[in-house]
């Protein structure tokens, strides 16, 4: 059993605390949108994407619709840095959480969660995540402590995983940190595809441009 955390984490609101553990399933569906239902299959959460021409950004509802949490990848970061606001703000004093990655290059997954507007990069983390997210298999944790607040673990089918939430947890709060680790992944995978699309576009007009320069004897190719 998980260590009970050593203060309430009231993130969002108190309104997702509850004095008990709590199990959530994070199903990924068929169009790529993240559904968070309890055991019994009704919809806590729902968080989808709503990307602008600037900006790529998930949107967190809850079960009747109502927007909870803005997820926004902030432009031109060194360590693919999330900013979470409340609402569908984008206001600095809207702002939840930060969450970024502490290095570019990971094996295992490492985010680093800021509360509120933290700019400083010598702001010790308020929560972390380690683990294999490829996997489901990642831990959440207070601070830099070993003290889990929760833990994934994958289900059946593979697009299904579940999450186990320490008592005294904003259990939204938690669930916005796995939208916004999803979302990270997501955006890492398509910038990956768009730098290897880009080397093959530049080898074949290179190629190209020497079979040019061969048909008109001004070189080989």
């Amino acid at each position: 059993m998980m260590a009970k955390p050593s203060h309430d984490a009231h993130v969002i609101g108190p309104q997702f605390v509850v004095p008990y553990e709590i199990n959530v399933v994070v199903n990924r569906c068929p169009t790529g949108y993240l559904e968070i239902t309890d055991i019994q299959n009704n919809i806590m959460f729902t968080i989808r994407s709503c990307n602008t021409p600037l900006h790529c950004q998930r949107l967190m509802r809850d079960g009747r619709g109502t927007p909870i949490a803005m997820l926004r990848a902030k432009n031109r970061t060194a360590h693919d840095r999330w900013n979470v606001f409340r609402g569908q703000s984008n206001a600095d004093s809207d702002m939840i959480f930060t969450a970024a990655k502490n290095n570019m290059i990971q094996n295992q997954t490492r985010v680093n969660v800021s509360l509120g507007n933290k700019t400083s990069h010598n702001v010790t983390c308020d929560f972390h995540i380690e683990g294999s997210w490829s996997k489901r298999n990642c831990a959440f944790f207070s601070g830099e402590s070993s003290t889990i607040i929760a833990q994934m673990r994958l289900a059946q089918p593979p697009e299904r995983f579940m999450v186990t939430i320490s008592p005294n947890v904003d259990y939204a709060f938690v669930v916005a940190l796995i939208g916004t680790i999803d979302a990270m992944k997501s955006s890492g995978s398509i910038k990956a595809a768009g730098h290897v699309a880009v080397g093959i576009a530049t080898e074949a007009v290179g190629a190209a441009f020497g079979a040019v320069r061969y048909i008109s004897g001004v070189g080989p190719p």
